[in-house]
């Protein structure tokens, strides 16, 4: 017999796990939009970013904003005045005369030097000041942009290909916000300080200048092909890091963990997600040959262009050209030229590598203003006394059919409707259509006569109540998850009354805090509850609303029977003031409607009471039948 046991499990263990799946997408949104662009359109980009990045710091503030743009022109202004001083300096001190005299000579000079260093490091201090007054605040302005627009997105907006992946890639924009105020700044630093010593330069001999351009050129080329490249890989990359950050949590949190471990997962999981990761590096390593030539071929035209100017500065020193002291001078405004230029072309290069991530995050908030709610003006007041559907039908972005397909129903304040229906039958989109969340492709939904399409939804939603299939678990404050951030008293006399409505006081009062308690256990000090305890508070939270329209989809799943009649009797004790709607599996439930409609492939095909359809002989008769020969 044991044998016989080991023998699947052997099997088992010899067929390979299968890989992740190859995600390619077609489409608006599928082309890399670097894919056609030319170099120039490639740098044009940089004035383009600076200007966005100041006037989004702008809003932030001013001051700071202001102290930024002034502290490159002192620098600037400092270097110029440091190579004049240097110059003056240099004639005394290669003279002839005792070291003493010279010295004394050029100690103006020197001073002049001091001060201009001096102002310079001062300067850049203010600098770093006002980028630490900045960055934090920019940070949770593009955070909080992203977060508010997906929140404020049409619902159907997340059945749209390619919108988590646009998603994720506008994530990034978020991230190099962290860096996109310095590099700015160090960018604006140090192409003043180029343009000031390259005037210098050009003073002393017009000659070292277009060498030294040369010389550095090559090096800004290849930073901006290897910014480029480094974008495509990020840009092929998107989906498999959308996919592995969501299997991420999923793998790591400790909700799914019993299922993960119980079901031995593990091995699986990590293989999984091992697999994704070397995916996205064999892309990424697949690039590095081609940034290497990139780097490589930049260097060695840059070294003879710099081998160049050195030669022409010894040489017009050689031959008597240029006098030994400006000599001096110039190797000093060569080292500063160049300095500044590999600054220029370094942080000209992150700010075009910001760019991208910027229009990706952009684009995406643009996109998502587009898909938020526009529906009109109008308002819905309380009482809500009749909710209709007028031969709805809608149909998912991508599907072959309509989800809810000509429906028509009347709906009026006191009424208790039931809807049931197989999985995928159209239930919970009939849920969506009533409340606005979805707007109906063809006919109309009305509340009190005005057309959702025509009405302002958070008027809607203000008047709703909703116990979702899926419901969310907040990582809040027990008094939170049950007001939602939505307190309705100053005190906790109507949260208290919402959690004895769903049986829940002694395991609140049972927390460690009480209703202060942090209902998540993996923080430290917080508390877990059960499956059936989070169905009652989200229960709770409904009831708390006091709302017109009152939907519970599946409101009992994970509940004792205990637990399910007092949510029951409660549902039916205030069911006088609103309209609900109960969406069951459990046909024994429907007992407390006044009317119940069956749905079969998002149209109704049967409706009435429930003594009625129970002796109808169709589906509902059916499906009562297999409920209860289980």
């Amino acid at each position: 017999m044991a044998s016989s046991d080991t023998a699947p499990q052997q099997q088992a263990e010899s067929v390979p796990p299968p890989p992740p799946a190859e995600i390619t997408y077609t489409g608006e949104y599928s082309v890399n939009p670097l894919g056609g662009a030319t170099f120039r359109t490639l740098c044009a980009r940089i004035p383009k970013v600076l200007h966005r990045i100041i006037g989004m710091s702008w809003h932030i503030d001013r001051r700071a904003v202001l102290l930024l743009l002034t502290c490159p022109v002192v620098t600037g202004v400092a270097a110029a005045v440091l190579l004049a001083a240097t110059a003056r300096a240099m004639r005394p001190l290669l003279g002839g005369g005792a070291v003493t005299d010279r010295l004394h000579a050029a100690l103006p000079a020197l001073v002049v030097v001091g001060v201009a260093a001096g102002v310079t490091r001062v300067a850049d201090t203010v600098a770093v000041y006002a980028q630490r007054r900045i960055t934090p605040r920019l940070i949770t302005a593009t955070d909080s942009a992203l977060v508010e627009a997906v929140c404020r997105v049409e619902a159907s907006a997340y059945a749209v290909d390619g919108f988590a992946d646009r998603q994720e890639a506008a994530e990034m924009g978020v991230v190099r916000a962290h860096v996109m105020v310095t590099d700015a700044q160090r960018f604006l630093s140090a192409l003043i300080r180029m343009v000031t010593a390259a005037g210098a330069l050009s003073v002393l001999n017009p000659l070292l200048l277009p060498l030294l351009l040369l010389a550095v050129l090559p090096a800004g080329v290849g930073a901006v092909l290897t910014a480029r490249v480094d974008y495509e890989i990020h840009y092929a990359n998107v989906s498999d890091r959308n996919v592995r950050s969501m299997m991420r949590w999923w793998c790591t949190t400790p909700r799914y963990g019993d299922e993960v471990r119980a079901n031995s997962m593990a091995g699986y999981l990590t293989y999984w997600y091992r697999t994704l990761s070397d995916r996205c590096d064999r892309r990424t390593l697949a690039a590095a040959p081609r940034t290497l030539r990139i780097d490589l071929l930049a260097a060695l035209v840059a070294g003879v262009f710099l081998v160049a100017t050195w030669g022409a500065l010894a040489w017009l020193a050689a031959t008597g050209r240029i006098a030994l002291a400006l000599a001096a001078t110039a190797v000093v405004a060569v080292q500063t030229t160049l300095a500044a230029l590999a600054q220029v072309i370094m942080n000209g290069a992150a700010l075009f590598h910001t760019s991208l991530y910027l229009t990706d995050m952009q684009a995406f908030l643009d996109d998502a203003r587009a898909r938020a709610p526009r529906r009109g003006t109008r308002s819905v007041t309380a009482p809500v006394e009749e909710i209709r559907l007028d031969e709805v039908v809608y149909q998912y972005p991508g599907k072959d059919r309509p989800a809810v397909d000509r429906v028509s129903l009347t709906l009026r304040r006191g009424d208790v409707l039931a809807v049931v229906g197989a999985n995928g039958s159209g239930k919970s989109t009939l849920t969506r259509l009533i409340t606005g969340i979805h707007l109906a492709d063809k006919g109309r939904v009305t509340w009190n006569g005005v057309d959702l399409a025509e009405t302002a939804p958070e008027t809607v939603w203000r008047h709703t109540g909703l116990v979702p299939q899926i419901f969310a678990q907040w990582p809040l404050r027990a008094r939170e998850n049950v007001t939602l951030g939505q307190p309705r008293s100053h005190g906790d006399d109507q949260v208290w009354e919402a959690v004895d409505a769903v049986g829940m006081r002694q395991a609140v009062e049972e927390l460690p805090a009480g209703l202060d308690t942090l209902l998540a256990r993996e923080v430290f000090g917080g508390a877990e509850l059960s499956g059936g305890q989070w169905q009652r508070i989200a229960c709770s939270r409904a009831l708390y609303r006091r709302p017109a329209l009152l939907i519970l989809d599946e409101p009992t799943s994970q509940m004792d029977p205990r637990g399910e009649h007092l949510v029951f009797e409660r549902i039916r004790a205030i069911a006088a003031d609103r309209i609900t709607i109960v969406v069951t599996h459990r046909l024994e439930n429907t007992r407390i409607a006044d009317h119940i409609v069956v749905m079969e492939q998002g149209r109704i095909t049967e409706q009435g009471r429930y003594d009625d359809l129970v002796h109808a002989g169709g589906t509902f008769a059916e499906l009562l039948e297999l409920s209860q020969d289980r």
